[in-house]
């Protein structure tokens, strides 16, 4: 039995080299293989970590046109190509958190807009069930970038402790220490957000931005890249 198991592993391993060594030699057919395996992975880790479905798309094609232009690192340096696409929408999503600042802070420099008509009552009635879930998207927004990037990892798209060090190139102990601290601090956070609401408060909001109930499927539109 345990002479099977070696010999299905040694085939899998087998299998998983040569379709690397097909992308990496230009093989597009081979690298809409991994898309069409990760790209509800990448998709669902964009859009929790986000919380905008826009959004969420332009990571995931972002993300496939970063792996196709770095498709010669498809050796044995990566382990896990799920860790490796998980690595890259994180990174990718870092250079938009970026941009998006730098787009705010040339915004604040304009003119005040005109004030608008607060309709905020004629929705009061859909917002029960979803400010506890509002309530966590602002807190984890609170966290530090690393202790996000971890948690996301690790909770929301069930990347090991070793896959995730891998994804973020850091020791597998700083990923045990940043989740303990994340999850130790939403908590508290989750809290403060909530405090508000029971003195009739109106919660924070973010434009455009759609709160994602943890464990929801979501269907990204397959769209191969790097053809």
């Amino acid at each position: 039995m345990r002479g099977g198991t070696d010999a299905a592993v040694r085939t899998l391993v087998a299998v998983d080299f040569l379709l690397h060594e097909r992308v990496r030699s230009g093989d597009r057919t081979a690298f809409a293989e991994i898309f069409d395996e990760h790209a509800r992975v990448v998709y669902a880790h964009a859009i929790r970590t986000t919380g905008d479905w826009a959004l969420a798309e332009d990571v995931m094609s972002l993300t496939f046109l970063e792996a196709w232009r770095l498709r010669d690192k498809l050796r044995e340096e990566v382990r896990s190509v799920r860790a490796w696409l998980l690595g890259i929408a994180t990174n990718v999503m870092r250079n938009i958190a970026r941009a998006a600042r730098r787009h705010r802070d040339a915004m604040s420099r304009l003119p005040p807009p005109e004030a608008l008509p607060d309709f905020s009552d004629a929705i009061v009635g859909q917002m029960a069930d979803a400010e506890r879930l509002a309530a966590a998207g602002r807190a984890l927004a609170r966290l530090k970038r690393t202790e996000r990037e971890v948690f996301t990892l690790v909770v929301w798209s069930d990347l090991g402790y070793a896959a995730t060090a891998e994804a973020l190139g850091i020791p597998v102990g700083t990923v045990r220490s940043r989740l303990s601290r994340a999850r130790e601090k939403l908590r508290r956070l989750v809290e403060e957000e909530l405090a508000p609401n029971a003195h009739g408060v109106e919660p924070r909001t973010y434009s455009g931005h759609i709160s994602q109930r943890e464990g929801t499927s979501v269907r990204p539109s397959h769209r191969r890249n790097g053809r």
